[in-house]
């Protein structure tokens, strides 16, 4: 006599658990506890230096001092499309790393502070004792985020359009003469 489940019964499947590749990092092993308000916050203010990545993983953090990089990349691009008006490519080129490193803070703003507690708390906050609990503060923040994030972006695509287009008809007319 058979005990136990029919070998033609379905079973559930379900996958291995698997940790992330994030989930063992420095932030995860340490038992310091990271705000995710202040997160969101350091993302906002100066994220473009890289502070939120330094404050959650450490002065070793790779992507942190890719922000510092690009921002420090990024100053003299924009300096260079001023005093061109706008006609320098290296110009573009550099201020084109400075934009990346800017936007890419206020989006990381955006995701911080979205991020459910209890999953920031998985990441971040493992081995601690307390627990996150976000206000208003981080709904403020990613607001700002959006806003200023959107405001940003859209103006650097308009900037650069209309220099292309303008270009564009430089070029026609000194074709057509």
């Amino acid at each position: 006599m058979r005990v136990g489940p029919h070998p033609m019964a379905r079973r559930s499947f379900r996958p291995p658990v698997i940790a992330h590749a994030y989930m063992s990092t420095a932030a995860s092993i340490s038992s310091r506890f990271r705000s995710k308000t202040i997160t969101a916050a350091l993302a906002f203010l100066v994220g473009s230096l890289g502070a939120h990545r330094f404050y959650l993983f450490g002065k070793r953090d790779v992507y942190g001092w890719a922000h510092l990089l690009g921002t420090l990349i990024g100053i003299p691009g924009v300096m260079l499309l001023v005093a061109s008006e706008r006609a320098s490519i290296l110009g573009w080129v550099l201020a084109f790393f400075g934009a990346v490193s800017v936007l890419s803070a206020f989006l990381a703003a955006i995701v911080y502070g979205l991020r459910p507690d209890e999953k920031w708390d998985a990441q971040f906050n493992a081995h601690t004792q307390r627990k996150s609990r976000s206000g208003w503060t981080v709904i403020f923040v990613v607001i700002f985020s959006l806003l200023i994030g959107a405001f940003l972006l859209m103006t650097g695509l308009a900037l650069s359009f209309q220099t292309y287009f303008e270009n564009q008809v430089e070029a026609a007319k000194a074709i057509s003469q």
